[in-house]
């Protein structure tokens, strides 16, 4: 079951509900009434958030496809635009990503509003050959009111690096999933998010990782902070198989509660079935320290400006792990805009 299959055949059965358990903070099937009419063709307003800071841009308006393919040797920055510009209808896109030996990819991927009341489903196959790198930077800014659900498929292969960071302020229901098949082999993973959710909105960050083969590392750190009846849920397994071994795998969730409106749910997993490992898991939500706001305060700023410094400086840490400079300035950019309207 999925929202693909559903925009596909019109059948609500095919959506996913509460009593499916990854979904159950998610539920689909009791939000979705009806299957929308297909979105019309739409034309692209601006130029995107990363558009400084790439050498080529792809559009994908409405629903569509893209295929980025990457030749051995190749290194490339590519702008990825996928622009919901519509008013209470539905559409698809499907994405696939190929970054061949030895080739260098930065995919800056954004997800825009030009609409109300949609409902979006964006499907991605993402496959790193020997030695690649990709990095993945995520702005996820949906309407309001509108659905909106993304799906990666990542397969790596050997000594690759894949390293994503994914940046959500939610929706009515807004959904983004990374399932990824890690082959050990020195492979490295880093799977980090941001998320600042508040005005009733909702996000979904969950994430699987399976380590198949020896010494592959995983390196996952996902920040939040929720406000005014927002809704933040966090779901990572990273599972080890048999024969896995030497593997170094470590996921940590932390969220800030902003106000007592808020809501966060959390469930790190860990399902180890290997015995050389090196594996950890860490979890808190909780609120801003009031004395590091006295402190604030003391030096002159409002009350507001303590909590924007201290949230974000909290969600930075994640932001810092980004690699690409240009792409870097563009989240702490984005971070710092989002939270004047949270805080």
């Amino acid at each position: 079951m999925s929202l693909s299959r559903a925009l596909e055949t019109g059948d609500l059965a095919e959506l996913p509900s509460r009593r499916d358990e990854d979904w159950r903070w998610s539920d689909l099937r009791g939000l979705i009434r009806a299957i929308p009419p297909a979105s019309p063709d739409a034309s692209a307003r601006g130029e995107g958030p990363f558009a400084a800071v790439c050498s080529e841009t792809m559009l994908v308006i409405n629903g569509g496809s893209a295929r980025i393919h990457l030749a051995a040797g190749e290194k490339k920055t590519i702008a990825l635009r996928l622009i919901s510009r519509a008013e209470g209808t539905s559409h698809s896109a499907d994405v696939a990503v190929t970054v061949a030996e030895g080739a260098e990819l930065t995919l800056l991927e954004s997800h825009e509003s030009f609409g109300a009341g949609y409902i979006t489903d964006v499907e991605m196959d993402i496959t790193l050959g020997a030695s690649a790198v990709l990095e993945r930077v995520v702005v996820a800014t949906e309407a309001a009111d509108a659905i909106a659900v993304t799906l990666a498929r990542v397969g790596i292969g050997a000594g690759s690096k894949f390293a994503q960071t994914t940046l959500a302020i939610g929706a009515k229901r807004q959904r983004i999933e990374t399932r990824l098949a890690h082959p050990g082999a020195g492979a490295a993973v880093r799977l980090d998010g941001v998320y600042l959710v508040g005005e009733k909105r909702h996000t979904d960050l969950t994430s699987t990782v399976t380590h198949k083969g020896e010494g592959g590392t995983t390196d996952q750190l996902t920040k939040g902070a929720v406000a005014g009846q927002g809704r933040g849920v966090f779901q990572g397994r990273i599972t080890v198989e048999r024969g896995a071994d030497k593997t170094d795998a470590k996921m940590g969730h932390h969220a800030l509660i902003l106000d007592d409106r808020g809501e966060v749910d959390s469930k790190p997993e860990l399902l180890i079935f290997a015995d050389d490992v090196a594996c950890a898991h860490g979890n808190t939500v909780g609120q801003l320290d009031e004395q590091a706001i006295f402190y604030a305060r003391q030096r002159g700023m409002t009350l507001a400006e303590a909590r924007a410094l201290l949230t974000e400086a909290f969600i930075g840490e994640v932001i810092d792990r980004i690699e690409h400079d240009g792409a870097r300035d563009v989240a702490r950019t984005w971070a710092s805009e989002k939270l004047r309207g949270l805080t």
